[in-house]
């Protein structure tokens, strides 16, 4: 069934959830012979909890991934129910798309993909154990076979000893009903300590037995633009999604039962999903509350099984039920699956550098919730980071890191390799401190130009790319040079005009013939060409936010003076002046630069210049 030779794959991917998925697609399409193992062909690309993609910081990695050449935004355009534009009455920094998923179709298309990608080859297979000697990883077991690798990618999920828990009930499983992967879990003890975490996911309902006139429609936007840059228009017709709340009815209820919450009886070890909590720990943390919003999401075209976001629970199936239709247009719910808590393994990320490869052993990377992430975003991009560097150090090139002015996924696994995580991690706007510079519109400029070199973005689409970006600074140019007003009057009149050129789609240069501006210039510039909406809204930023992004540039340039000074082969015992808890610190996490080190909790600015001082004597 498998090949054994050493000769026979160059890389083994274990999972194929999206951090597997975008892991073996970009091996594979660096020209490496990649296996793909899943436990279930019927499971690939598979959204176990919400049936969404994007959101602010989500979307900004969806579109970062298609920047660097990626799958999640293309396969998300083709299989999108309803797209929305998030906060769109704040700045272009955490303005983000957020999608509704048919979940079946996007594993549908994800596995037609990988079987039709060269190289790539998607099998079932349940690994049981890895193949290490001494410090080098060697491939992988499953039962009595060996399959040799010079590489392997870990992408397990949560499926690494999981165990759901249903009120008092528990039973070893993985997401909805799988198997678990309870020998694997047993054999990384052997090579690494591994940690407990927790999550969960809310009840399905029959959505053909709610009632609407009770809930508030959310329907999509208008003007749909898509995840991925190569996206040219969306034309569908979208599915509502809706929303109601909780009450008092509904948390007495969660009262009255918490002896019977799993999360609450002391069944559950692992740490749970600061950010997505349960209805059970939303009731407790916030007794103030009087209401909490639950908002039914569509799963599918061809399904009427409906997603309750917001009420998450490990409680009883009987507690479930009647906790669900106390909530305004639910009080004759169907319940088609009930909802759970899982537990599951997975590692400390301190144990990886920034090409997400384990620090003590040679061409052994991991992706997604193994290292302690949560969400679909988070995987993918740390799988395709994974992958990358996976097939450089197959090729014996120089692997890359991705630093946090450069992208949101530099911000994500600088924060895990660097902070690591006491819950599961769910990156956010907030985590960035370049934010205005790592917005959703620019993705592109900031990584194409990688992703071409790495061989993942075609030269079509490198050339689409060069020729948008030509136009944009070419009426940035055109504007400056014809100084159309003031900077002052200029930046007024766009401020006034905020996102209603892109939301209505009009352009740039019809709003400029408006008379009521007054431009002296106007009448030269009445041959602007119709610009394409991306161009608009790449010229309307750079004009409105020339100021911040000027400081910010200088920021980014300070930051990278230190974060580009490598750390490689100092023994900090002998450096004088450093505190011990430095000392101590910096040789347990083996920072790869210095800018890695003045971010480790207990390296004080005073240690970095200590540092700096003596790496400019050695130099």
């Amino acid at each position: 069934m498998y090949q054994h030779s050493s000769s026979g794959y160059d890389l083994v991917v274990v999972g194929a959830g999206h951090a597997g998925c975008e892991a073996a697609l970009a091996a594979a399409n660096m020209g490496r012979r990649v296996l793909l193992l899943t436990m279930n062909l019927d499971n690939v690309g598979l959204m176990p909890c919400n049936p969404s993609l994007g959101g602010p910081a989500k979307a900004h990695l969806i579109r970062e991934i298609d920047a660097l050449g990626g799958a999640m935004a293309k396969i998300a355009d083709a299989t999108l129910m309803q797209m929305r534009r998030l906060n769109t009455r704040k700045g272009p920094a955490v303005q983000a798309l957020r999608a509704q998923i048919d979940r079946k179709l996007y594993q549908r298309k994800m596995k037609s993909v990988l079987e039709t990608t060269p190289n790539l080859y998607l099998k079932e297979g349940t690994v049981t154990d890895l193949l290490i000697k001494g410090n080098r990883i060697g491939g992988v077991v499953i039962g009595n076979t060996k399959i040799k690798a010079k590489a392997v990618i870990l992408a397990t999920g949560t499926y690494l000893r999981s165990r759901i828990f249903i009120g008092e009930e528990s039973f070893p499983s993985g997401p909805q009903g799988q198997h678990p992967a309870a020998a694997l879990g047993n054999a990384l003890e052997q090579w690494l300590p591994l940690v407990r975490f927790k999550t969960g996911t809310p009840a399905r309902i029959n959505l053909r037995s709610l009632d609407y006139s009770k809930m508030i429609k959310q329907p999509g936007n208008e003007f749909l633009q898509g995840f991925s840059f190569a996206t040219k228009g969306l034309r569908i017709e979208q599915a509502p999604c809706w929303l109601t709340y909780t009450n008092a009815k509904t948390h007495q209820i969660v009262r009255d039962n918490l002896h019977r919450a799993a999360l609450y009886t002391g069944a559950i070890t692992g740490v749970g999903p600061r950010y997505c909590p349960s209805i059970e720990s939303k009731v407790v943390e916030f007794p103030d509350r009087d209401r909490h919003q639950v908002f039914v999401e569509p799963e599918g075209w061809d399904t009427f099984e409906g997603y309750l976001s917001g009420l998450s629970s490990s409680l009883p199936a009987d507690v479930q039920r009647e906790l669900i239709r106390t909530v305004p247009g639910l009080e004759h719910a169907e319940i088609m699956r009930i909802g759970y808590a899982i537990e599951y393994d997975c590692l400390d990320p301190t144990l990886l550098n920034s090409y997400l490869q384990v620090k003590n052993y040679e061409g052994l990377f991991t992706a997604g919730q193994i290292n302690g992430t949560s969400g679909y975003e988070e995987a993918a991009a740390q799988g395709l980071i994974a992958g990358i560097n996976a097939a450089l150090y197959l090729r014996e090139e120089d692997l890359i890191t991705i630093d946090r002015s450069q992208a949101y996924i530099g911000v994500l696994i600088d924060d895990l390799v660097i902070k690591g995580t006491r819950e599961p991690y769910r990156l956010m706007t907030s985590h960035a401190e370049y934010r205005l510079n790592l917005r959703v519109d620019n993705a592109d400029q900031r990584l194409t130009p990688l992703g071409y070199k790495l061989g993942l973005i075609s030269e079509g689409r490198y050339r689409e790319f060069e020729q948008k970006w030509e136009q944009i600074y070419k009426e940035i140019d055109r504007l400056e040079h014809y100084s159309i007003g003031s900077t002052k009057e200029t930046n007024q009149i766009l401020a006034e005009m905020g996102t209603a050129s892109i939301t209505h789609g009009f352009t740039l240069a019809e709003l400029l013939r408006r008379p009521e501006i007054g431009y002296q210039d106007l009448g030269r510039l009445a041959e602007l060409p119709e610009l394409d909406p991306q161009v608009v809204e790449e010229v309307e930023i750079a004009i409105k936010y020339r100021g911040y992004l000027e400081k910010q540039s200088m920021a980014i340039d300070r930051f990278r003076k230190l974060e580009h000074r490598q750390l490689q082969g100092i023994d900090y015992a002998a450096v004088p002046g450093l505190s011990r808890q430095a000392r101590e610190k910096l040789a347990q996490f083996k920072p790869m630069t210095l800018g890695q080190a003045s971010r480790i909790s207990g390296v004080t600015p005073a240690d970095i210049s200590v540092l700096l001082v003596y790496m400019e004597g050695k130099s």
